[in-house]
């Protein structure tokens, strides 16, 4: 019998068929953690039609603006989010996982980065998220302020007469949250581990 047409026996993988699928995913995201490194990713885009999950032990950062907005698919579909602004953000740890489904099953693409490597680092970091969960301190807070106006961190307001809210010096601890997408410029992913599992583990 051919070795193409020879069966695994019950419990083996097929490593040459995991890795089409395996290697061209973690090709395209690293290349986006380095566009994302230089800064040069825009701020609006279609996302895809999968959120993803991002956890944190912790994180600081010198500002923080939000309000509310709409992600759009590629289909069309929409994705209501609240749009939050960390300017110069310092993460002691960083976890982005999603579940993506493939000819070989569900496959669990995951990214972590700091730790004992060092902190993360990155300027003006916009997450449009579904939520958000951790134990947060705001140096000063301003609930309501129209969108339009906030200016904690730049480049990030939304249209006149819309609901916001921004923060000064901002700690949160035991960050998670389901988001659409991510973006910022100059990170600094010390320590950055990709994998593509089949049923791996995510972030939580």
């Amino acid at each position: 019998m051919s070795g193409s047409n020879r069966r695994l026996p019950e419990g083996r993988t097929a490593w040459k068929k995991t890795a089409v699928v395996a290697v061209p995913a973690v090709l395209a995201v690293g290349a986006l953690a380095a566009v994302m490194a230089e800064g040069a990713l825009a701020a609006s885009f279609a996302v895809s039609g999968t959120s993803f999950q991002v956890s944190s032990g912790k994180l600081t950062s010198n500002g923080l603006s939000s309000y509310v907005q709409t992600d759009r698919s590629v289909d069309g579909k929409g994705h209501p989010v609240a749009l939050l602004g960390i300017g110069d953000a310092t993460l002691s740890d960083i976890c982005q996982s999603a579940s993506v489904s493939t000819p070989l099953g569900t496959v669990t693409f995951k990214l972590t980065a700091g730790g004992d490597a060092g902190n993360v680092t990155a300027s003006s970091l916009v997450i449009d998220g579904e939520d958000l969960v951790g134990d947060a301190r705001f140096g000063t807070a301003e609930i309501g302020r129209d969108a339009s106006t906030l200016d904690r961190v730049p480049d990030v307001h939304g249209d006149k007469g819309k609901f916001g809210l921004q923060a000064g010096d901002i700690t949160v601890a035991g960050v998670r949250s389901h988001a659409w997408s991510a973006t910022g410029g100059n990170f600094r992913l010390r320590g950055l581990k990709l994998s593509v599992s089949l049923d791996g583990k995510k972030c939580f």
